[in-house]
């Protein structure tokens, strides 16, 4: 009998999931009606937030939070190399100039000592970022005590791409609620929670939050109160920016709703998954995710490392394409951004960032979702134990 192909990851849709997506058809809105504004006051109370606004995409979410920063032509802005695209796209979206730090190896997330040493250096010669945005990779929280410390000492504003991380803690506190200016999350079908596709920003700025909710609906107002002239009648609105139309329908509202309802179990679930990974694979030549004391990953991904001893003997290409040979969906997240040819062309080179390439060069995300078993975990690891011998 064949196996089943699995993959790095895979949407869990409950039939209760089901039955809130028919719901919504078999009503009168399919677009703006009640559910997206309960998904964002749902979504809000789960962070501990008084604000949240969902859009159509975390990329979509990512550039309206940067126009609502004030980013524009100008503006510099710096992120993780160790990302998906649209962590810097976003701002360069807006005209902003972009750069890059490097990686802690160890946690694979922004490091701290370089972020602060190129601030320190930016700030001798007057060219401080206005808005950084730090990655919750793979779903662990960085440390955002210390990087509000540095954007309070410095002067920008932080902007949190916790696409990996929704249902993510440090310290118990949910992502999003203390420590960044505004927090953007992923809801795409193989994030931590899905509404096919999907995003949120998070703020605890009310004036923030306006702002935000214009942005994402071409710049409109409605209610008379904010007008700048009186309103010919009950129909009026009024443009007063440069908007767009990057509403969340509510089909993916009601998806939303229905999975949040599901978030503890699912995170829950895996947890165990990661930790049982972390058990079967402790022999074999990798480096696996790191941990940090009073951070709760959110688990989007479990990405492993070739440690030395494996590459003495195979290569990240081989062991992958064995993988894969084997029905097992393997990825690799991330090519570093500044490596992508649009960024060459902006100046930047192989080299520039070294702990980010290294950890490109040796990484792996194994299968990880809720639904696997644990004869899918050790059919993981059995394919996985001879492609790492050679």
């Amino acid at each position: 009998m064949t196996s089943r192909s699995l993959p790095y990851s895979r949407q869990d849709i409950s039939e209760a999931d089901i039955a809130a997506v028919t719901a919504v058809l078999r009503s009168d809105f399919l677009t703006q009606g009640q559910e997206l504004p309960a998904f964002e006051a749902e979504f809000a109370a789960f962070h501990r937030l008084p604000h949240a606004i969902a859009v159509g995409n975390a990329t979509q979410a990512l550039h309206i939070a940067c126009l609502a920063l004030g980013v524009g032509p100008g503006s510099r802005v710096w992120t993780c190399t160790n990302s998906f695209l649209a962590s810097a796209n976003c701002a360069r979206y807006c005209g902003a100039d972009v750069d890059f730090v490097d990686i802690d190896p160890a946690t694979r997330q922004i490091s701290l000592p370089a972020l602060s040493a190129k601030l320190e250096a930016a700030q001798r010669i007057g060219l401080l970022p206005q808005v950084v945005i730090p990655v919750d990779f793979a779903g662990l929280p960085c440390d955002w005590p210390a990087l509000r410390t540095l954007a309070d000492r410095h002067g920008f504003k932080l902007l949190q791409d916790a696409s990996h991380a929704t249902g993510a803690t440090l310290h118990g506190t949910p992502m999003g609620a203390n420590w960044a200016d505004l927090s953007v999350f992923s809801f795409h079908a193989v994030k931590v929670l899905t509404t096919a596709e999907g995003g949120m920003v998070t703020t605890r700025d009310a004036v923030m939050a306006t702002r935000l909710q214009r942005l994402r609906s071409h710049g409109m107002v409605r209610e008379a109160a904010d007008m700048l002239a009186a309103p010919d009648g009950p129909w009026s609105y009024e443009q007063q920016m440069l908007g767009y139309n990057y509403r969340m329908t509510e089909l993916q509202a009601a998806l939303g709703r229905s999975q949040l309802r599901r978030l503890p179990d699912m995170q829950a679930r895996r947890e165990a998954l990661a930790c049982r990974y972390d058990r079967i694979l402790a022999n074999l030549p990798l480096r696996l995710p790191p941990r940090r004391e009073g951070a709760q990953s959110a688990w989007h991904l479990y990405a492993v490392e070739l440690d030395d001893t494996a590459l003495a003997v195979t290569s990240r290409k081989t062991v992958f394409e064995g993988l894969r040979a084997a029905g097992i969906g393997v990825q690799v997240h991330y090519i570093p951004i500044h490596t992508q040819p649009y960024y060459r062309a902006l100046g930047f080179n192989p080299g520039d960032f070294p702990a980010a390439e290294d950890y490109y060069a040796r990484t792996i995300s194994l299968p990880l979702f809720p639904a696997m078993t644990e004869a899918d975990q050790h059919r993981v690891a059995d394919t996985l134990r001879p492609l790492l011998r050679g």
